[in-house]
Parts: structure tokens; C-alpha cells; sequence
């Protein structure tokens, strides 16, 4: 029996602009990136023609197969391609709710694991299958640094940029994302676009202006949804970083730090109840069909 395991990453929004609506949706603006943290995913060839999941960890147990990211990416791979079945395995490290892209990335896991398994390398017609799957999904096929418009599904990569590194803090409760756009909406709340004006610093290699502008243009309305939010960003602020900010709709909080040594410290710093995560910017390997 043929068996794949591939690392699914999440990702952080260092900057994210509103920048309009279309067809009843946001559009974003907004620079990514990979991290370290991941989520497992364990894909076992089944010659019955059944997809199952059994997911593992973080509470993710509970997530009904029809809500469920990683069961709806199998089910349309085997649609688009045909044939066979599988048995998957996700085993949880990203936090769920807090905007890292853990259900995005668990959908993109398993594409990435099913087109090695069964040999696939045509990454234009994965990427069709993920975008109609998230708005972070075809963007997690592939990871890295990248600048992503729309509602996600216009993916510029980007090369040359430095690792950075991370503490993330971690609400207990998640923000629920269109209870977040709704009150988005309801505020009115204006942000100045920051994701120009960050990657122009980084152009200009001044990575501690960079990280200084990094923001989201959701992070009002999450807090108003969450108390929390403003907490971890607060607790995070008080370590001195380069710059901080939140990911997605929340809840999760980051600070960017010189290098590893200033995050260590200031893990060892930190204070309160939040869970912490110590971590780092990431480029996830190369899968199957992708060129680099």
C-alpha cells in the first residue's frame, strides 16, 4: 500500500488591505508567508474507491466531514482525476480560528500528498480545485513569500527575502471570519493601505521599517468581535519587536524580531495566559509539477 506524508504549513498575513467588493466578497491586498508550524498530513492508497479523514489534535475532531477542508479537497481530486481512493490522516499543530490557514493548508496538504500518490503534476488544475476550496488554499499549494490579491486566488511569489522571525500569540477563543467582515462593514472603520509601502522598505532591504509598517486592516473589527485580540497584540507590543500585527480575521497575534536570539528572549519574556508559539518564516519544499 503506497503511503505520502507531507508537512502542511501555515501562514501569516504580514500586511492585509481591504481594497474593494466583488460579487458579494471582500478583495484583499496582502503580503504572506509560510511558517514553520504545521499541520502533518498521512495519505494511504485505497483501491475501493472510499475517501476517508480522521483528523487528530487541537480539537479538530469535532469537525463534521461536510465542513471539513481536507475531506472536500479528496473528494474533488479524485472528481477531477478519477479512479482509486484514500485513507488521510491529519494530525493538528495549527491553532484553529486564529487566521493561520489551518484548514486552508490541511485542503492543500492533501492535494499536494494525493498528486504525488497518484502522480499528478498539472499544478494549474490543483490550483483550480484549491481556489474553490478557501481563499488561502491555491496560495498553501506552494507557500513561501507571496503577494496575494483578490480574494486570494492572485498569487505573486516572491523571492529574496529574509527569514523572519516570530513569536505568535494565540487567543483561546477564534474570531469567527465573516462575523469579522460583518463588523468590518458595520464600523466603517478606514486603514491605510500598508502592503505597497512594505514591500517597497523591503526593496530598499530596510527590513525594521518594513516590519514597523505591518498591519491589517481587519484588526478592529476582530477585536470588537474578540477582547483578546487587542490583548495578545498588546502583550506582544511589550516585547519590543520590529513590528506586530495580526493574521487573517484573527485571532493570532505576531511580532517580528532582528533574529532568533531577540525572539528567544523575548519568549522567555513574555507574560500571560496566551499560548505562544516560537517560530520562523519558511519556503515549503517543492511538490509535484512545481518549478522554482
Amino acid at each position: 500500500m503506497k503511503v505520502v506524508r507531507v508537512n502542511a504549513h501555515a501562514k501569516i498575513n504580514l500586511t492585509l488591505d481591504i481594497v474593494g467588493a466583488e460579487g458579494g466578497y471582500h478583495t484583499l491586498d496582502s503580503l504572506v508567508a509560510t511558517i514553520a508550524l504545521h499541520d502533518r498530513i498521512v495519505v494511504r492508497e485505497r483501491r475501493d474507491g472510499a475517501v476517508s479523514v480522521r483528523m487528530h489534535g487541537m480539537g479538530s475532531e469535532r469537525i463534521s466531514m461536510e465542513r471539513n477542508n481536507a475531506y472536500l479537497a479528496a473528494v474533488r481530486f479524485f472528481e477531477a482525476f478519477g479512479g482509486g481512493g484514500a485513507e488521510i490522516a491529519v494530525y493538528k499543530k495549527i491553532p484553529i480560528g486564529g487566521g493561520l490557514g489551518g484548514s486552508s493548508a490541511d485542503a492543500a496538504g492533501v492535494l499536494n500528498a494525493l498528486a504525488l500518490l497518484r502522480g499528478v503534476s498539472d499544478m494549474g488544475a490543483l490550483k483550480s480545485i484549491a481556489d474553490g476550496l478557501g481563499s488561502d488554499t491555491g496560495y498553501l499549494l506552494t507557500g513561501g513569500f507571496a503577494r496575494i490579491r483578490g480574494r486570494g486566488e492572485q498569487v505573486t511569489p516572491l523571492t529574496g527575502l529574509p527569514t523572519l522571525h516570530l513569536l505568535i500569540a494565540c487567543p483561546k477563543r477564534g474570531v469567527s471570519t465573516p462575523q469579522c467582515f460583518r463588523t468590518y462593514d458595520e464600523l466603517g472603520a478606514v486603514s491605510p493601505p500598508r502592503t505597497e509601502r512594505v514591500l517597497a522598505a523591503v526593496a530598499s532591504s530596510d527590513m525594521p521599517r518594513a516590519a514597523s509598517l505591518m498591519g491589517n486592516a481587519l484588526f478592529e473589527a476582530a477585536a470588537a468581535c474578540n477582547p483578546d485580540v487587542a490583548s495578545a497584540l498588546a502583550a506582544l507590543q511589550s516585547l519590543s519587536p520590529l513590528g506586530a500585527g495580526m493574521t487573517g480575521s484573527g485571532s493570532a497575534c505576531f511580532a517580528v524580531f532582528a533574529d532568533e536570539a531577540a525572539a528567544q528572549s523575548a519568549a522567555r519574556a513574555f507574560r500571560g495566559t496566551l499560548r505562544l508559539i516560537r517560530t520562523r518564516t519558511v519556503v515549503p519544499p517543492v511538490r509535484a509539477g512545481e518549478r522554482r
